[in-house]
């Protein structure tokens, strides 16, 4: 685990992250890369941010959980850059993603949240 990975996220909850930024890309809005995974943590437009994993070196996202929870948006990890860059539409990596506008899949989001939370009080 790397160190910017401040808990780990079960494999059946880290499909359903991926299914939702999925979900996003296709009816709602996401934001790619940090640069504007963190304007849109900034402006307080992010609905839930996802982070991979397996990003080198670690220092380029070990701000979003911070600044997240300053501005109180729920974030997740996801195990691999590639992943989450296939699950957004695109066919390289991704370091993080916020899904702005979870579009049709509202109702997973708040699903993977209440699971988020659940996880980091066990922590």
């Amino acid at each position: 685990m790397q160190k910017h990975v401040k808990f780990d996220i079960p494999k059946d909850l880290g499909e359903k992250i991926l299914q939702a930024v999925e979900t996003a890309r296709n009816s709602g809005k996401l934001r790619r890369g940090v640069n504007e995974t963190t304007k849109a943590i900034e402006k307080g437009i992010a609905q839930l941010v996802v982070i991979a994993g397996d990003v080198e070196p670690e220092e380029i996202v070990m701000h979003l959980p911070g600044l997240c929870e300053e501005k109180n948006i729920p974030y997740a990890y996801v195990p691999s850059k590639l992943e989450l860059g296939r699950s957004s539409g695109i066919d390289v990596g991704a370091s993080a993603i916020a899904i702005v506008d979870a579009g049709e899949g509202k109702n997973s989001i708040k699903g993977i949240v209440s699971s988020l939370e659940q996880i980091k009080k066990a922590g």
